[in-house]
């Protein structure tokens, strides 16, 4: 058994994959934010969350949606993540 504290990485990325799970439609790095520091009862910066969605990605976890910019033309807009099916 191992003793000490959990491993700050294994336990958000465990909290993103159920979040973005639980949710029907894909969601942004904010909402996710959100819903993590809710359930971990503390504040989890947005960097972290993204750094952690990031390495999600690579591993491929999870999947990005790049959307077009609203305003802008050949532009990146938003990102949304969801589950890699």
């Amino acid at each position: 058994m191992k003793r000490g504290r959990h491993n700050m990485r294994r336990s958000i990325q465990e909290e993103i994959i159920k979040t973005v799970s639980s949710f029907n439609t894909p969601i942004t790095t904010s909402v996710m934010r959100k819903e993590i520091s809710k359930i971990l009862n503390r504040n989890v910066s947005w960097n972290t969350i993204q750094k952690y969605l990031t390495e999600l990605v690579e591993a491929g976890r999870i999947q990005p949606i790049q959307l077009p910019h609203s305003k802008l033309e050949n532009k990146p807009g938003l990102i949304l993540y969801t589950l890699k099916r």
